[in-house]
C-alpha cells in the first residue's frame, strides 16, 4: 500500500523525478564502471605476462628486470650469457625456455630478439595464445613479425621492408640499412607491449652487428649457422611443476658460472602496481563524489516539492496517516528511485562490457568480466542505499515537520 501510494507521488511529479532519475543513473553507472575497470585493470595489468613461472636476468633489481622484460621499458645493466640460458633450458624442471635480447629499435619501437618458442608459449590475459592477423612467424634469417601498433602507425603489410636503428631513442644515426628486414607476419591487438615490439631472430640481432665483409658473405651463402649469440638480455621460464618454482629461484640465484638472478613475475608486477597505486584511490575518489552529488540532487528535488505537498500531507493525516508513516512514505520515494537506477545501471554496464571486450582487450590490454555479481559491487550497492537514506532524511523529517503542524492548525 505505502509503496503504490510512493509510486503515485513520484508519478504525479514524473519531469523532475525523470531529471533526478537520470542523475542518478549516470552516477552509479560511473560508480560501478570505475570499480570494475580499477579493480579488473589491476588484475590485466598483472595478466599482461601469462604462464610464465619465472623470469630471469642480470641482477639489476626485480622492478627494473620487469620493466625491460615484459613491459619494454628502460635497459638492462648487463646481459646474462647465452650458455647461461642454454643451461637454464635443459634443466630438467624447465617445460620451456624463451630467451629475449633488447638494444635496438625501428622509429621508436622496440626490437626484440628471439626464436620461435616466444610464438608458441608467450600468453596474455587469461592466457591467451598470440595470434596472426597476417602472414607468419619468421623464417628466414632477415624476416621480422611486427605488432599490431607498429603496423598501424606505419601501415605496414607482409612484405613491407624495414630498417632497424642502433639504441632505444626514436631517433637514432645509426642505423643497419644494409641489412633491412622483410615483414613476414603481424600480430593480432593484444592491448599490451606486443603490439609495440618488432620481433626478430637472435640470429638476426647478431647479423646486423657484423662488419660489412661479413654481411655481405652472409647474404651470399646465406649460412647462419655461426650467428650463435654470446648472450641475451632475459629469459621467461615456464616449468614443469609449480612446486619446483622455489627450488629453481635458489639455484638460479646462486648460479656459479654467471651472475643470475630470478624472480617471480606476480609478486614483480604487484610491487609494481603498488607504485601507481595513487591512481586507484583518485578513480574511485571521482565516483564517490559524483554519487554524493547526484544524492544531494535527489535529496533537493524532495525537499523542493515539501511546499507543493502540503496539501497531500494533510489529506494523509486526515486519512489517519501519523507522521512516521509521512517520514518513511518520502524516504521509500527515494529508495524506490535509488533502486530502479541501480537495476539499470547495472544493465547498462553489463551489456557495455559484454559489447566492448574485444575492443577493450586489443586496444588497451583490459579483459573485463561482465560478471557484475562481485563484492565490490554489492558493497557499492550497499553504501549507495545507506546513503539515500541518510540524505533523503533531510525532506523526510520536513515531510514529519509538516505533518505534525498539519494537525496542530487542525487541517
Amino acid at each position: 500500500m505505502l509503496a503504490s501510494l510512493a509510486w503515485s507521488s513520484l508519478a504525479s511529479r514524473r519531469k523532475s523525478v525523470l531529471l533526478t532519475f537520470l542523475s542518478l543513473l549516470i552516477s552509479i553507472s560511473v560508480l560501478i564502471s570505475v570499480e570494475q575497470i580499477r579493480v579488473q585493470a589491476k588484475e590485466s595489468f598483472n595478466r599482461t605476462i601469462s604462464g610464465v613461472d619465472l623470469i630471469v636476468g642480470a641482477p639489476s633489481g626485480q622492478l627494473n628486470l620487469v620493466l625491460y622484460s615484459v613491459f619494454r621499458l628502460g635497459s638492462p645493466n648487463n646481459n646474462i650469457k647465452y650458455q647461461s640460458f642454454e643451461a637454464l633450458k635443459n634443466s630438467k624442471d624447465v617445460a620451456w625456455a624463451i630467451p629475449i635480447s633488447l638494444g635496438d629499435s625501428h622509429r621508436g619501437f622496440r626490437v626484440m630478439g628471439t626464436d620461435a618458442s616466444y610464438f608458441s608459449h608467450y600468453k596474455y590475459g587469461d592466457k591467451r595464445a598470440l595470434r596472426f592477423s597476417s602472414g607468419q612467424v619468421f623464417v628466414s634469417l632477415f624476416e621480422t613479425v611486427i605488432g599490431a601498433d607498429v603496423a598501424r602507425k606505419f601501415n605496414y603489410k607482409v612484405g613491407d621492408k624495414i630498417v632497424v636503428a642502433h639504441g632505444i631513442g626514436s631517433i637514432s644515426f645509426n642505423h643497419h640499412e644494409r641489412t633491412p628486414f622483410v615483414v613476414s607476419g603481424i600480430i593480432e591487438p593484444t592491448g599490451t607491449p606486443v603490439d609495440k615490439t618488432v620481433h626478430v631472430s637472435l640470429k638476426a640481432i647478431e647479423a646486423i652487428h657484423l662488419s660489412p665483409a661479413q654481411q655481405q658473405q652472409l647474404m651470399t651463402d646465406e649460412s647462419s649457422a655461426a650467428l650463435t649469440p654470446e648472450s641475451v638480455t632475459a629469459v621467461l621460464v615456464g616449468l614443469k611443476s609449480k612446486l619446483a618454482t622455489f627450488k629453481l629461484q635458489r639455484g638460479v640465484n646462486s648460479y656459479q658460472e654467471d651472475r643470475l638472478m630470478a624472480i617471480l613475475p606476480g609478486v614483480a608486477m604487484a610491487e609494481l602496481w603498488q607504485m601507481i597505486a595513487s591512481i586507484e584511490n583518485v578513480l574511485r575518489a571521482i565516483g564517490i563524489l559524483v554519487l554524493i552529488s547526484s544524492l544531494f540532487g535527489l535529496s533537493t528535488m524532495l525537499l523542493a516539492s515539501m511546499h507543493q505537498r502540503k496539501n497531500e500531507i494533510a489529506v494523509l493525516r486526515v486519512l489517519g496517516a501519523g507522521p512516521i508513516v509521512i517520514f518513511t512514505l518520502v524516504q521509500l520515494e527515494a529508495l524506490i528511485l535509488v533502486v530502479l537506477a541501480i537495476i539499470t545501471a547495472l544493465g547498462m554496464v553489463y551489456l557495455s562490457i559484454i559489447f566492448a571486450t574485444d575492443w577493450l582487450a586489443s586496444h588497451y590490454g583490459l579483459f573485463l568480466n561482465a560478471n557484475l555479481l562481485d563484492w565490490q559491487v554489492v558493497g557499492i550497492i550497499g553504501v549507495t542505499i545507506i546513503a539515500t537514506l541518510a540524505t533523503s532524511a533531510i525532506p523526510a523529517f520536513e515531510a514529519y515537520k509538516n505533518a505534525l503542524h498539519s494537525t496542530l492548525s487542525g487541517r
